[in-house]
């Protein structure tokens, strides 16, 4: 029988109660990953900028690679270890580029990774913030062809996946999100900045902001605290690179996994309009689809207005005990007779 497989979706930028913050869904991963074979997840479920959680059974997929995945246009491909190779944004200053080079020296000497080579951009990438009418977070790059360049030389130097570290503004307004509400400033740009590259080159990647810590640090709500613990953000991004899986298109090798093997989806019950989702929910026998009413978001796509067929909970810990049930082979309306 093949590995029961779970897909945990919580969307970066838009606001998620949990997920939204520095890696406070881990522990939501961490129960999850105890109670199936396999989980695949993004890097925001997972970094917490400091702090990580290795999990020989979860998969640490980019978004747009994940969205690839679920159309069933790239396979999965574990490996034991990538080499990660580092992009460090040309507008980053040298101390805090030091701090950065740090971080790679650490992660080869204390955790064993293969990190190397690194790189700077010829120009920095011009990083600008805004938001959607929504509220999502969003922005831009003025220079993304620097980063695809310095990309593509450190895959052409032997690199696996890519790390990005991009220089963000100090005047950012952090006031709420660092009270446990609000929508992640930063967000929509990381997603701009990995998709970018994972869909130019196909290789695993994910994004690690660069900021001057606090000079005086002031109380925050636990779910911001993870950013406030450390000089960057880079150590959960070097860990969780180093065991992302490869993409690989048609057609599957023996071990590859496929979208067809995922067996149920746990998203928030508003956030169920990205491409991954409605690609997976569009298949013939689609796989159980949870929506979890507690998790809000900025967002207002409800599986109910599109049509999809779904089972609504309101906590993780409940779609976890439905996860439980489908994968024992249980009917869902026997353990819930009320509905």
């Amino acid at each position: 029988m093949k590995p029961y497989t779970t897909l945990l979706l919580i969307p970066t930028g838009i606001g998620a109660c949990i997920g939204g913050f520095a890696g406070d869904a881990l522990p939501i991963a961490r129960t999850l990953a105890a109670a199936v074979e396999r989980l695949i997840t993004h890097p925001n479920v997972l970094n917490g900028a400091s702090l990580f959680w290795p999990m020989g059974n979860v998969l640490y997929v980019e978004g747009y690679g994940l969205d690839q995945f679920c159309a069933g246009r790239w396979h999965l491909r574990p490996v034991r270890q990538n080499r990660v190779g580092v992009v460090l944004d040309a507008g980053i200053p040298a101390d805090l580029q030091q701090r950065q080079l740090h971080v790679i020296q650490a992660a080869q000497a204390t955790l064993g990774l293969d990190v190397g080579p690194w790189r700077i951009t010829s120009q920095p990438l011009g990083i600008s913030l805004s938001h959607s009418p929504s509220g999502a977070s969003q922005g831009s790059l003025a220079h993304p062809d620097a980063l695809l360049e310095a990309a593509q030389d450190l895959l052409n130097s032997g690199a696996e996946a890519i790390a990005v570290v991009a220089r963000f503004p100090d005047n950012l307004d952090f006031s709420q999100y660092e009270q446990g509400v609000g929508v992640d400033p930063l967000a929509g740009v990381e997603a701009i900045l990995s998709h970018l590259v994972v869909r130019q080159l196909r290789i695993p990647c994910a994004h690690a902001p660069a900021f001057y810590a606090e000079t005086d640090p002031k109380p925050v709500h636990p779910r911001a605290a993870a950013e406030e613990v450390g000089f960057t953000f880079l150590p959960s991004v070097l860990a969780g690179l180093s065991y992302a899986p490869q993409f690989v298109p048609h057609p599957a090798q023996p071990g590859d996994i496929q979208a067809k093997q995922v067996d149920s989806v746990i998203a928030p019950a508003t956030a169920f309009g990205g491409p991954g989702m409605l690609h997976l929910a569009s298949r013939s026998k689609p796989p159980l689809l949870i929506a979890v009413r507690d998790n809000t978001t900025v967002m207002r796509v409800h599986p109910g207005q599109l049509g999809i067929p779904y089972v609504e909970v309101s906590s993780y810990l409940e779609a976890i005990g439905a996860i439980v049930a489908h994968r024992a082979g249980v009917s869902l309306p026997s353990v819930w007779p009320q509905r």
